[in-house]
């Protein structure tokens, strides 16, 4: 069995987050700026098995696509393109950002680590994998380039 990757996608910074080879534990891995990606996840293929892609699905409270929907779709059509063999699914990503800011508020950090921008993207990418870990296999959503 190989481990799921998830994404936090920003148009700046990418926390990426990926499971054991069970697929029981989501574990931050780093955060990657948009042009490093596609290279980052192929080295990181290259040594390892991934079995499948999530990305957070940016959503408004209502439920309609946010304003950076559609960047998200571009950065899902690209994963197809360059690792056509792996499948991709979105997840609901409303809140993850919140919830991992106060997850580091709570935490002791330092001050200076506490605001590190890269930090919260990396966690919300775990908080993404988890909310799709703990999802049934019938009701993920399956990334489709046709809607995108």
């Amino acid at each position: 069995m190989g481990r799921i990757m998830a994404f936090d996608y920003g148009t700046k910074r990418i926390g990426v987050a990926v499971t054991d080879t069970m697929q029981i534990i989501a574990s931050s891995v780093q955060t990657v700026s948009d042009i490093e990606v596609i290279h980052f996840i192929s080295v990181y293929l290259d040594r390892e098995e991934v079995d499948c892609f999530v990305v957070g699905e940016p959503k408004q409270l209502d439920n309609t696509p946010s304003q950076s929907a559609a960047a998200v779709n571009r950065f899902c059509d690209r994963l197809i393109k360059h690792f056509p063999e792996i499948d991709v699914y979105m997840i609901d990503e409303r809140f993850t950002s919140k919830i991992a800011s106060q997850t580091i508020a709570k935490s002791g950090m330092k001050r200076k680590k506490k605001q590190d921008k890269g930090l919260i993207d990396e966690i919300s990418a775990v908080l993404i994998l988890q909310s799709f870990m703990s999802t049934s296999i019938e009701n993920r959503r399956k990334y489709d380039t046709a809607n995108s």
